[in-house]
């Protein structure tokens, strides 16, 4: 059984671009966490020791978001979502998705999103 934990649109500014205006003056990434694991224990027992800490997973997204640079945003999201995963081992699954809003094409777009899923290895 696999139930649902999700850190939606966290904002940080961050220095990641291709180019290096972006990695010089930085912008907004919006970034969104899902995690499957089993909570059926945390549900019964209502103790943070039983499920996955969302404090040390939102810390741990914002080092990387801001105290890192890549120059893709498919480094960045796929290092997340393995960052992310190496921290609570019943991490069944991690889907993490950056947006970057302001990117350097010539087309009217709200925004550009990567998203990568990473499974535990068993």
């Amino acid at each position: 059984m696999s139930d649902k934990i999700s850190l939606k649109n966290m904002v940080f500014y961050g220095f990641h671009g291709v180019y290096e205006y972006e990695r010089e003056l930085g912008q907004r990434f919006y970034v969104d966490v899902e995690m499957t694991s089993n909570l059926e224990q945390a549900g019964h027992t209502d103790q943070l020791n039983h499920t996955i800490d969302y404090v040390n997973v939102y810390n741990k997204t914002k080092d990387l978001v801001e105290n890192h640079r890549f120059q893709l945003l498919e480094a960045l999201t796929s290092h997340l979502a393995e960052a992310i995963l190496s921290l609570d081992s019943r991490i069944e699954t991690v889907t993490v998705r950056v947006r970057k809003p302001s990117v350097p094409i010539a087309a009217a777009l709200d925004y550009v999103e990567v998203e990568a899923t990473r499974r535990q290895q068993r």
